[in-house]
């Protein structure tokens, strides 16, 4: 191993500019596809295009060829029956958040999954009802069928019942959402997940979880609290509650206190011994069991009010044809439902692909949950997505495909046709205290507020803002507020980028904030300034105030300066009041001539100096005659950093461009480098380049930028320092210096040295 101070190197290169590079080095022009070239491909058909098309629609057909029956079966098995288990409590207890009744959860719990197993890529979540999706169904079921006034004029309401209403309209929800869904799939849009970060999901979430547990405590404390939907929705349900607290069911109470004691204590035991136990205890099935078994033996639904599941169809309901009229009234609901469903789902499985080593397509995954949404929505199922908790279950009994999903599906299917009449007695208390010991890992996301305060305050402010105004507008509303948020962090964070002046490391060819270190080197008569953003309309302003900043002074400032002295130059020379001698000048006005309002605004104060008829060149950091006053500018040469600019728009092309020809017309000479070789041809393309801004002020590196300087300007401007160690063969053919010559403005005429200022 190389001792610290063996870790060096020396290189021996020519000193390249952008111009210099390519023509030592070919490049490779690539033909560009066209648009019709990209129909043409996507329209060409062939076997294997087939092939493929029918393994990417089917993956069931990828994990079955590698099916291990002897390895794999078994573990499914136990798997599914686990999973099933819980599929079935969780049902019941979600579409309580849903509004209608219980077991349409079963239906979310059976028909997703049958057709999530042939269309799905993900091995390992447990398609069903999800509590965020759930209630987001239900503020739209209670917003056209409220608990208390007439439902909305929808012509199919007519001759339905109230929970006939709610039902239609949660199915017809839910095939929306499909719709939703299989569209961006087809359309091959699965990418939008990416602009839901996970600290909005986490913020959002969390405050979905408070509404969930607001929700439940009607059924934990056995009142009558009428449905609320919209702003403050949480508000109007929490007043409700308080004002009828004295009429609390104690029945209901203490059972849904024992249920959540035991559940959480098992669930920790479950979590810190999870190595040793083969599966995890299955506290809540076992705790429903016994519920029903205690509310069956005392009847509490009959001698003590204690509202109970009740009658369970032991058949599947006939399928449903959608409302368009819904369609309609929801469609601001479905679309959030429908991109949080996925968010959620896809996030779980990225999760267990990663860990188990196989791929999932995000456009599939759509394809999927769509097909399985408007297939679930026909039979009145809930919209499905996955939970988190369930999902874990069917991972970590050991199920290793969605045969796993399929045997858990048999199981509902068990229970719907079978025993669901078990299930009748079971107070809706214990699944309410169900639902909210499941919220714990969501409410417990709060905790990372500290830590994103100290370490990033833009997603904090993201993650506040966002579960504030799902809490307080609603989830739909704050899912909106959400997205708003963080784009602003996103324009904010590019258009307010911390720009550095950079400077040299002694000994080295590295360049680092001045700022940052103590042997640090910054060469006489350069800036270095390093863009660590992208460059558009939105901070080309910013880019333009934070340079003026760094080399100190406003060249356009400058030029005008300039431009106004020369004018009352060649006005002292004409009137004589200015002379050429052998001594040099004489001035016999002391005061400068001022000038009319309409001269000082004149537009050609903005182009390049006119030094024509003026006998002598102008030294700007000199004194000037007749007490003419233009601030001096200290800097020679201006180094852009532009190695992580990756792309400028036009706007800020326009910017740029101006904001490069006020320094040169300063005689400030301007390099840019490190700049990615596609943008220098998109400023080709956009002629960009003039008389005054040339090719050849773009360099591969700084180091190169400032060798050349060295070389340009040798007059103890930049010290020999600056070439370090890292050794360059510079080429003395002159021709980088001439090209230079031809970018510098001539300020010079030919005159005896004597009559210079």
């Amino acid at each position: 191993m190389l001792r610290p101070s063996a870790q060096s190197y020396s290189v021996t290169r020519p000193l390249y500019s952008e111009d210099a590079f390519e023509d030592e080095h070919a490049k490779v022009y690539r033909k560009h596809k066209s648009l019709l070239d990209h129909v043409i491909q996507y329209l060409t058909c062939s076997s294997e295009r087939a092939k493929n098309a029918a393994m990417s629609l089917l993956p069931v057909i990828g994990w079955m060829k590698i099916y291990s029956i002897k390895d794999w079966l078994l573990n499914d098995i136990v798997s599914g029956i686990s999973t099933g288990l819980v599929a079935v409590l969780q049902g019941l207890a979600f579409s309580l958040l849903a509004s209608i009744s219980t077991w349409y959860g079963l239906y979310a719990a059976f028909f997703p999954v049958i057709m999530y197993f042939f269309l799905g890529t993900s091995r390992h979540i447990s398609v069903g009802a999800f509590p965020v999706l759930s209630l987001m169904v239900g503020a739209a079921v209670t917003k056209l069928v409220p608990d208390e006034g007439p439902p909305a004029n929808i012509t199919a309401f007519e001759g339905l019942t109230k929970e006939e209403q709610r039902v239609l309209v949660s199915a017809s929800l839910t095939v929306l959402v499909g719709l939703f869904q299989l569209g961006m799939g087809m359309l091959q849009v699965g990418f939008i997940v990416m602009y839901l970060s996970d600290t909005l999901i986490s913020g959002f979430t969390t405050a979905a979880a408070v509404h969930i547990l607001v929700s439940q405590l009607k059924f934990v404390l056995g009142l009558t609290v009428p449905g609320f939907s919209g702003p403050l929705s949480l508000i109007y349900t929490l007043e409700s509650v308080f004002t009828q607290i004295t009429s609390t069911n104690i029945h209901d109470l203490v059972t849904s206190i024992v249920v959540m004691v035991a559940v959480l204590g098992v669930k920790e035991i479950n979590d810190r011994f999870k190595s040793k136990l083969p599966v995890p205890i299955p506290i809540e099935v076992i705790m429903t069991v016994i519920a029903c078994g205690v509310s069956y033996a005392f009847d509490f639904g009959g001698k003590h009010g204690v509202d109970v599941v009740g009658k369970i169809p032991n058949t599947f309901e006939s399928p449903i044809a959608p409302n368009l009229q819904v369609f309609q009234m929801t469609a601001m609901e479905a679309f959030p439902i429908a991109i949080v469903g996925f968010a959620v789902a896809f996030a779980v499985a990225k999760v267990y692909s990663v860990k188990h080593d196989y791929i999932i397509d995000g456009n599939q995954e759509l394809i999927a949950f769509g097909a399985s949404n408007i297939f679930g929505g026909a039979f009145k199922s809930l919209a499905a997505s996955t939970a988190l908790s369930r999902s874990a279950v069917q991972e970590s009994t050991g199920g290793k495909t969605q045969i796993a999903g399929l045997i858990s599906a048999i199981i509902v299917l068990v229970v719907i046709l079978g025993i669901g009449f078990l299930l009748e007695p079971l107070p809706k208390a214990v699944l309410g205290a169900v639902v909210i010991v499941n919220l714990k890992g969501m409410l417990m996301q709060v905790v990372t507020v500290p830590y994103l305060w100290k370490k990033d305050r833009p997603d904090c402010i993201v993650w506040v803002g966002t579960c504030l105004a799902a809490i307080f507008l609603g989830l739909d509303l704050g899912l909106a507020v959400g997205l708003g948020l963080e784009l602003l962090t996103v324009v904010f964070r590019a258009q307010f980028p911390r720009c550095s002046v950079l400077a040299n490391i002694s000994g080295t060819d590295i360049y680092r904030d001045r700022k940052d270190y103590v042997n640090i080197y910054e060469p006489e008569g350069v800036k270095i300034f390093r863009i660590p953003s992208p460059i558009f309309f939105a901070n080309i302003d910013f880019f333009r105030d934070k340079l003026k900043d760094a080399v100190g002074f406003n060249p356009l400032r400058i030029l005008r300066k300039r431009n106004k002295a020369v004018r009352k130059i060649k006005k002292l020379i004409k009137k004589g009041e200015l002379t050429v001698t052998s001594n040099g000048l004489q001035a016999t006005c002391l005061m400068p001539i001022e000038e009319s309002e309409d001269e000082s605004n004149m537009e050609d104060l903005d182009k390049p100096t006119d030094y024509s008829d003026l006998p002598f060149q102008v030294k700007w950091n000199a004194e000037l005659p007749a007490n003419i006053r233009v601030p001096p500018v200290d800097i020679h040469s201006l180094v852009l950093d532009f190695s992580a600019v990756s792309f400028l728009d036009i706007s800020a092309l326009k910017g740029l461009q101006a904001a490069l020809k006020e320094f040169i017309r300063i005689d400030v000479y301007v390099y840019i480098v490190g700049c990615d070789p596609y943008i220098i041809e998109k400023l080709r393309n956009c002629k960009f380049f003039d008389d005054e801004i040339k090719t050849s002020m773009f360099f591969l590196t700084i180091h190169d930028a400032m060798l050349f300087i060295h070389e340009s300007h040798p007059t103890k401007t930049v010290s020999e320092k600056v070439s370090g160690s890292f050794q360059y063969q510079y080429k003395s053919s002159g021709l980088a210096i001439k090209e230079m010559e031809e970018m510098k403005i001539k300020v010079e005429a030919d005159i005896k040295p004597e009559t210079r200022f």
